[in-house]
């Protein structure tokens, strides 16, 4: 989901932006690659909603 909460499609998403289905799979790829970055991680941690969840 956007701001909403609910789920959206690639391409439900990639029409609001204006770009492809394609385009925000690799936006999504390269955001959640970033994410696992174990410096990234650490920085994350406390956003999580339980303790101890990765």
């Amino acid at each position: 989901g956007l701001v909403d909460g609910y789920s959206r499609t690639l391409e439900e998403v990639g029409r609001q932006f204006q770009v492809t289905r394609e385009r925000i799979r690799q936006i999504e790829a390269k955001a959640l690659r970033k994410m696992r970055h174990p410096t990234r991680i650490r920085q994350l941690e406390g956003f999580l909603e339980a303790p101890g969840v990765k």
